[in-house]
């Protein structure tokens, strides 16, 4: 497989002023191949520490910070001899680790020449736990399921790849057919390195379900094992949920829906977990337009997506039939789908990260999704099928007269000047 992240690890790797790298994202994206394969790729060894399993490095830092004892007790436990320059040295599940984030000061400080990545999949929880941040010391970088363009890739499609990346519109548009059965499939497949991997290798839709539904007893085991007890079950109850919210017609995040008089001072840790667990997307709502977004964002208004469009699906027990068929049973549903794949393609795939959306004040028109793009805002209507009717889009224009505007469905592109249609397979390029 190959995974667009890679890119910037070799970016990193060439930064001359390079620090310490903390690669965090969800548990089973990924981020523990491609490191490897990242450092086989470009280093003369590796050197692999999982402080999860090697529960004996657990104290490796807890005394003090001297490089010299640490580096020997590493080179024992990797059994890799370490030297800078040659080697890549992989600090997996740091959080596991007393004082791992903190070492990585020490490392940037008194070692910048040795390249080290640290990652793990609950960092943003022990960060919560006031753990102490080596602010200006390390470098971030997030990584998220597959996105569609490493999907095609995955798949053998190397020339829809292509003309997807260098927007050869026109001709992509002839192949329309055969890239839209590869959007159906990603819609149930997704995104994640296990499920498309099983998805290629057998072609068989209910082994790819039954490697999601593992992949979702292990979130579900994770909140039991590390979080706090008091919000396990508010946890459970806000992730099963998910579902229906965005299965209304108006997907605003009600916390009723969870259980009668719930309110949001009762689920704020549980959402504020799951997101540091990197499981969800939090869009949130503003209905005043005024850049930059972030200022009017409405913090109490918003949408909660999950991190992969497969896993939805298999949240949502959806058959492989109705996605390839038109099952009338998925035309409700059909939106919440896509608008997940172009929430998810556009936080993992473009340069924009976390979208936000609009709705007007009385309620009576929603705009999907809103990006800011240098010092404008470009407002994005998602429609499931060949449906260029933008009621809510129009409300927007004539309320805020945007300088571009976008409709994306399964029609072809067409640039009207101010409003564009892009596909949905080629939401990535915007």
């Amino acid at each position: 497989m190959k995974r667009e992240i890679i890119k910037q690890l070799e970016e990193w790797r060439n930064n001359k002023n390079r620090k310490p790298l903390i690669l965090s994202g969800a548990r089973q994206v990924g981020k523990t191949w491609v490191l490897k394969e990242f450092g086989h790729l470009y280093f003369k060894n590796v050197a692999y520490i999982n402080f999860e399993e090697q529960k004996e490095l657990y104290n490796l830092f807890k005394d003090d910070y001297n490089l010299t004892r640490i580096l020997i007790t590493l080179n024992t436990a990797s059994q890799i001899t370490i030297t800078p320059g040659e080697t890549l040295l992989i600090l997996d599940e740091i959080q596991a680790a007393e004082g791992g984030l903190t070492a990585l000061k020490y490392f940037c400080e008194n070692m910048p020449q040795l390249h080290v990545v640290a990652a793990g999949s609950l960092l943003g929880i022990e960060l919560h736990r006031h753990t102490s941040y080596p602010v200006g010391k390390v470098q971030q970088l997030t990584m998220y399921p597959m996105n569609f363009r490493e999907f095609l890739l995955a798949t053998g499609e190397d020339q829809l790849h292509s003309l997807l990346v260098n927007k050869h519109w026109d001709i992509l548009s002839t192949f329309s057919p055969q890239i839209k059965e590869r959007l159906k499939q990603y819609y149930f497949v997704g995104g994640m390195p296990e499920a498309v991997k099983t998805f290629i290798s057998s072609l068989n839709f209910k082994s790819v379900r039954d490697v999601q539904n593992d992949i979702l007893l292990s979130y579900s085991r994770d909140f039991s094992k590390h979080a706090p007890k008091e919000i396990v079950p508010r946890i459970k109850a806000l992730w099963e949920t998910i579902i229906s919210q965005l299965a209304k017609e108006n997907k605003k995040f009600i916390y009723g829906a969870i259980r009668s008089g719930a309110r949001a001072k009762d689920y704020e840790l549980a959402i504020q977990w799951l997101l540091d667990c990197g499981l969800c997307y939090q869009v949130f709502n503003s209905s005043t337009i005024q850049y930059p977004i972030k200022s009017v964002e409405e913090r109490d208004i918003f949408k909660l997506f999950v991190l992969d469009v497969g896993l939805l699906a298999a949240m949502a027990n959806i058959d492989i039939s109705t996605f390839l068929n038109g099952n009338e049973i998925f035309i409700e549903f059909k939106g919440a789908f896509t608008e997940q794949y172009v929430c998810q393609q556009l936080i993992s795939a473009t340069e924009y990260g976390t979208p936000h959306y609009w709705s007007s004040k009385t309620g009576k028109a929603e705009l999907d999704f809103i990006i800011q793009k240098d010092n404008y805002i470009v407002p994005i209507e998602v429609k499931a099928e060949e449906n260029l009717q933008a009621k809510s889009l129009k409300v927007y224009i004539s309320k805020f007269n945007p300088r571009l505007a976008i409709k994306t469905s399964m029609s072809p592109y067409k640039d009207n000047g101010s409003i564009i249609n892009i596909p949905l397979y080629q939401i990535s390029e915007i």
